[in-house]
């Protein structure tokens, strides 16, 4: 009789039942919190990945400069290599770009300009080799001139540049000569971001220094 309690108590597997759905349980638990980390994590990482492309379709499609005021000038006298009257021709043009709210600094060494004229399109980067902030040099199609701020060539927040183009310079051939009455439109491209865009219509005379 003893026996049979015994084997009873051998066949008896109701303990070893308990801990294998327990075994299995934390199994499930385990698979399940790694589960949730990869899913986290890769949430995290497309969320991240989302926001440097919403970043950065945002500085491709925002301009970073602006015009300061509304004009640019005409420098149209002999020392130039322009002329004036009703006939007469630009020798020189500059203008004045500053940062917009909000826009990225503008790195101008590795800026380009183009013009587009009825005669024809050009577009030149900045010649470091050939030209020297400020005073322009010797066969130099464009340059700037830190007019406020701390001299580097990184247009930045509270900054003002002065940017001159020579059409007296042979890089511009193609484009044709500046007349009277002739439309022109320059466009200031930075390495990031949208270009600067200016279009004007040329007055029907030009003085030594003329401003539309």
């Amino acid at each position: 009789m003893v026996r049979g309690r015994i084997g009873k108590l051998r066949r008896d597997e109701k303990g070893f039942t308990g801990l294998e759905a327990a075994i299995v349980l934390i199994a499930f638990v385990v698979v399940a919190a790694v589960f949730s980390y990869v899913m986290l994590g890769a949430g995290f990482y497309t969320t991240q990945k989302s926001k440097k492309v919403v970043d950065t379709g945002v500085k491709q499609a925002s301009s970073s400069l602006t015009l300061d005021g509304q004009y640019i000038y005409l420098n149209c006298s002999q020392d130039a290599g322009g002329s004036t009257g009703s006939d007469g021709q630009v020798g020189e043009i500059y203008f004045y770009v500053t940062q917009t709210a909000g826009g990225s600094p503008v790195d101008l060494n590795m800026t380009s300009i183009a013009l587009t004229t009825d005669q024809g399109y050009k577009q030149l980067f900045y010649d470091k080799k050939n030209c020297t902030q400020g005073t322009g040099g010797s066969n130099c199609p464009w340059w700037y001139n830190n007019t406020i701020g701390d001299g580097d060539n990184v247009v930045e927040p509270n900054e003002k540049y002065k940017i001159v183009i020579d059409l007296d310079n042979t890089q511009w051939t193609g484009i044709g000569e500046l007349n009277p009455n002739d439309v022109v439109t320059i466009e200031v491209r930075p390495p990031i971001g949208a270009p600067l865009t200016i279009t004007k219509t040329l007055p029907p005379s030009f003085t030594n220094l003329t401003y539309v």
